[in-house]
């Protein structure tokens, strides 16, 4: 693959669709492999994108993302949480990720612990944020600090994640960003409480904050 060409999971008639989730691989660095697995339990399309890298002469790095099953009413009126599911796609992209002798997999994991328990990390893996950042709740969405969501269900929650398991290279920082208001640009949200409340809210980047992960060669 050269360095001026792209690859993507979809046809380009296909990105037009709403709500359509959509992966994208940046990389300064001379791209190896890409390759793209759906799920097979998916009923929203989710799958596992993975791009290998060389980092330096010889080593590889690769670099996998998701969007793990996400809750929502699935076409009924009833809300499903699709624990189950979530769970077994975490599972079946760390076994397709063991092959690899250096991996970052990171993504919207749309992880509850209290409801999916703890992220299944195989020996050697690592949660980065616990490992850099331990005691600070990590909560990528936050409907408190995030005012653009003030509005909604009051949720706070670490949905984003970066899970590692390295030999050639060890974890440096991981950083939140997104985590202010665009200055000038709001939006009007409605909500019913009675009746309808016109809202004037402030916009943030994204609904969920980033996170940035810095890895030093070793």
């Amino acid at each position: 693959m050269s360095n001026n060409c792209f690859t993507s999971m979809f046809k380009s008639e296909v990105v037009l669709e709403p709500n359509l989730v959509c992966h994208l691989q940046l990389s300064k660095l001379p791209v190896k492999t890409y390759n793209y697995k759906p799920f097979s339990n998916s009923k929203m399309g989710r799958g596992l994108c993975m791009v290998e890298i060389e980092v330096e002469r010889g080593k590889l790095l690769t670099v996998a993302s998701s969007h793990l099953e996400s809750p929502g009413r699935g076409g009924g009126k009833k809300w499903q949480m699709n624990s189950e599911e979530r769970v077994a796609q975490a599972k079946e992209s760390l076994n397709d990720l063991k092959k690899f002798p250096n991996v970052v997999f990171c993504g919207d994991m749309n992880w509850i612990d209290d409801l999916d328990g703890p992220f299944p990390l195989p020996d050697g893996w690592i949660d980065a944020w616990t490992k850099l950042r331990p005691g600070e709740n990590g909560w990528t969405y936050d409907t408190a600090s995030n005012l653009m969501l003030c509005a909604n269900f009051p949720v706070q929650r670490r949905l984003d994640m970066f899970v590692c398991n390295l030999f050639d290279f060890k974890l440096s920082a991981i950083d939140m960003i997104g985590t202010e208001a665009i200055p000038g640009v709001s939006y009007l949200k409605e909500k019913w409480a009675e009746r309808v409340h016109k809202l004037v809210l402030p916009v943030w980047p994204s609904d969920h904050y980033g996170l940035v992960l810095k890895i030093n060669s070793q």
